[in-house]
């Protein structure tokens, strides 16, 4: 079973699995924990508004510290491992993992925001986020900076891929002509 517990004094085993240092991620874990106690506040593990009793963690909890939590989120973010598979190595069943995934993308996300930490999407975004580093950091450390390229995600919006047009005739001829 993997624990924060059982691998914290391995450096490269938290840095493999999170591409954090061990520092970095124990500063991490306060904020996020804070995040995760108010997104549970007023949301159940399923997803819907919490209406009746407040949430208190079970004793058979899966993941039953705030390091425990981070580790499997941010371990799951750079893995990209199959939901059964990333459950099976926390000990739990594909479906709680589910609910684990989704619980806790939404907390690393508003700890992101909260640090101002979240990474820009647009590239406006960028330049904005760039011009109040450098604003802050020496001239060297900026032409250091302005020397090295940045990148940022796509901005959404249509896709300049190209779109494969099929006809309804095709369609139900491809749907008709399947093997049965």
């Amino acid at each position: 079973m993997l624990r924060y517990q059982n691998i914290k004094t391995k450096a490269y085993r938290i840095l493999d699995l999170t591409s954090l240092t061990v520092d970095e991620f124990e500063q991490l874990v306060p904020p996020f924990e804070i995040a995760f106690v108010r997104h549970m506040r007023e949301w159940t593990m399923e997803g819907k508004p919490r209406t009746g009793r407040r949430y208190s963690q079970y004793s058979s909890c899966p993941l039953p510290t705030p390091e425990d939590r981070l580790l499997f989120i941010l371990s799951y973010l750079k893995v990209a491992a199959l939901q059964v598979a990333h459950g099976a190595m926390f000990e739990m069943s594909q479906s709680n993992a589910n609910k684990w995934i989704h619980v806790l993308l939404v907390v690393l996300h508003q700890t992101l925001l909260d640090l101002g930490d979240v990474p820009a999407r647009h590239l406006l975004a960028l330049r904005q986020r760039l011009a109040e580093l450098e604003g802050a950091v020496s001239e060297a450390d900026a032409a250091q900076r302005t020397a090295t390229p940045f990148f940022t995600m796509a901005p959404n919006g249509r896709s300049l891929a190209p779109k494969t047009v099929l006809s309804k005739a095709r369609v139900i001829a491809a749907r008709k002509g399947a093997i049965r």
